[in-house]
């Protein structure tokens, strides 16, 4: 994942004091441990901005709505508590190339600010600190003691200390090529790693962006450039000096994350600028230079071609309208691809170690119940050795007596310090006990193997969820877990409920005579569509005894389902399921209303009637 670097935070920040300065903070609300959003209004709009210290998302941009969830988290409160209905009055960093933010709040626009919100956008340092007037810390994201930073130790009552000053060189559009290009190949190295060591505000993906834009290779020594490189090179490093200080930026994304620079072609990039290579500075002589400096003391000429470049660079398409967009959805697919991969992982971990020991819980009673079934054995040898006691001899260890009905012999064993009788009475009591464990067993195991199936089904739901792909993705994974927690399989001491108003997004599928086929992503998707969405004219479809999801045929009244939608529908039913793998799967489907949840079953869990079979083909499923 890309991190937010000076360059991103600096466009984000550009952005919203244009749009969203000043504004009113009605609320605040904590979206998860590492993300707070402040709902504010202006003149014109409404919305949420995402403060988050996340420790590789971190990031100021408009967010999402948050979800219909309580707010349990303390930080939000207290923020809350302070700043509601105060005015948002600047978003300024700390000082130049520091990637700390100041947001201001005041009780009017216009007024001295009475508390300063510090987004500190650091990696995995970053934080979001609380201070008044008196610069005395008041809350914090998280607290650091002396103990794990005897640098910077931040809690509450204590003087808010800014991050320690940055020692590179400072970036200047005045600075001429042959000093910048000096201090790069002083010491030959990789020309990525030079230009990162060398200056501050630099990240490896705004390096190796510029550096390729030159047609260069990040990796390749210092030493290796020519001239013409150089001066290539030196061109993208004064376009984005020119970007930050005119706020031109293009937000779009790329191979390897996302880019707030539209870099230009060598050529568009020399038409913007040119250059007379003849006239290069010596090294020294700073009052000859091949580029005229840039900034606010720069001559006319510069000013034109800062206008041509910001000219050329606009007229390129760009996939986001801003950079808060491309922030937005850059991080939140991000994010939720790692909690997906995350939360999948746990819950299949656990429904695994579930598993396992139910089969093995399973497997122990089928022993027992195995076992139970000699119990008529028993009760048949001691009526023999009952009716036979006059062939019994003192010390024998065994008996061969004639079967009543076969008349073969059968031999039973005996305890040699045991007369007949006792010998009797003791296979009369090992039926009694092999008959009370068989009464005891069968609906434990019964128990256990309905465990077993709803888990299963569970997995069966886990199993089609292989890579995260959208939103609803991560959805089906968050009410899985939620129904294990409500079902006592998880602990989760920081559980929240989700929102129970959510839309429900089953997969959709359009079958060859143009009916939709829904199909359930988990069991509160199952129950939801067969017994809430389901039409008295609808087919209901399931894989037989294999646990899986329930499809649904759409039909209008008057409309029959052609053999090839029955088909279409049976084959992905039986690869929404366990068997997805096979080539050919029973599925069975029935009329809605022919389809019931038992008193007590588990989400997902129905019995039907009146059912009939098709053989579903997954592999020819097109999902």
């Amino acid at each position: 994942m890309q991190p937010v670097d000076f360059t991103t935070l600096t466009a984000a920040c550009s952005e919203l004091r244009a749009e969203w300065l000043p504004a009113r903070l009605e609320q605040v609300y904590q979206r998860d441990r590492f993300t707070v959003a402040l709902a504010l209004r202006t003149m014109n709009q409404r919305g949420w901005i995402d403060l988050s210290w996340h420790p590789v998302g971190a990031r100021i941009c408009v967010g999402d709505s948050p979800p219909r969830i309580p707010d349990t988290f303390t930080f939000s409160q207290q923020l809350r508590h302070q700043l509601s209905g105060l005015a948002l009055v600047s978003i300024a960093p700390i000082s130049p190339w520091e990637r700390v933010i100041d947001l201001q709040f005041a009780k009017r626009p216009g007024e001295t600010a009475l508390w300063h919100l510090y987004a500190e956008v650091i990696g995995k340092y970053s934080n979001v600190i609380l201070t008044a007037q008196d610069n005395l810390v008041v809350t914090c994201a998280h607290q650091v003691s002396a103990k794990q930073s005897s640098v910077r130790p931040i809690q509450t009552g204590q003087p808010y200390e800014l991050p320690p000053s940055l020692t590179d060189a400072a970036p200047s559009s005045i600075e001429p090529q042959n000093r910048w290009q000096e201090r790069i190949s002083l010491v030959p190295g990789q020309l990525h790693r030079n230009l990162l060591k060398n200056y501050r505000g630099l990240s490896k993906a705004l390096i190796w962006s510029m550096i390729r834009s030159a047609n260069l290779d990040p990796e390749q020594s210092t030493y290796s450039l020519n001239r013409d490189d150089w001066e290539e090179l030196f061109h993208r490093w004064q376009y984005w000096l020119l970007a930050l200080e005119n706020s031109k930026f293009h937000p779009s994304l790329t191979p390897e994350g996302y880019t707030v620079i539209d870099w230009p072609t060598p050529d568009r990039t020399r038409e913007a600028e040119p250059l007379d290579r003849h006239s290069q500075a010596e090294p020294g002589n700073e009052s000859v230079g091949a580029v005229p400096p840039c900034g606010p003391s720069a001559s006319s000429s510069i000013q034109t071609s800062v206008k041509c470049v910001t000219e050329s660079a606009a007229e390129l398409p760009s996939s986001f309208v801003s950079v808060q967009e491309l922030l937005n959805s850059y991080y939140t697919a991000e994010l939720n691809e790692q909690l997906f991969a995350q939360l999948r992982h746990q819950l299949s971990q656990k429904l695994n170690n579930l598993l396992a020991k139910l089969n093995l819980k399973a497997n122990t009673f089928k022993e027992r119940l195995q076992q139970s079934s000699d119990a008529d054995t028993h009760k048949s040898q001691a009526d023999l050795l009952m009716a036979n006691l006059h062939q019994w001899q003192p010390g024998m260890k065994s008996i061969d007596l004639s079967d009543f009905e076969t008349n073969q012999p059968v031999t039973i064993p005996l305890n040699p310090e045991k007369n007949a009788v006792q010998n009797a009475q003791a296979l009369y009591k090992r039926h009694q006990k092999l008959k009370r464990a068989r009464i005891a067993v069968e609906p434990l195991l019964a128990a256990v193997q309905e465990e077993i199936n709803y888990l299963e089904q569970v997995e069966a739901a886990l199993l089609v969820l292989e890579t995260y792909r959208s939103p609803q993705d991560l959805q089906t994974l968050a009410e899985i877990r939620e129904e294990l927690i409500q079902q006592k399989y998880l602990d989760a001491p920081d559980y929240r409920s989700g929102d129970k108003n959510a839309a429900i997004e089953f997969h959709r599928y359009q079958t060859p005579s143009g009916f939709e086929l829904l199909i359930g992503r988990n069991n509160r998707q199952n129950d939801q569509l067969t017994f809430r969405t389901a039409g008295d004219y609808d087919l209901w479809f399931h894989t037989l005894e294999i646990p899986g999801s329930h499809a649904l045929l759409r039909l209008k009244p008057g409309t029959v389902a052609e053999e090839a939608d029955l088909q279409f529908a049976a084959d992905m039913a039986a690869y929404y399921s366990r068997a997805r793998q096979s080539e050919q799967v029973p599925v069975v489907y029935t009329e809605p209303k022919y389809v019931y949840k038992p008193k007590g079953a588990k989400p997902g869990m129905v019995v039907y009637k009146h059912e009939r079979i098709v053989w579903g083909r997954p592999q020819q499923a097109s999902a």
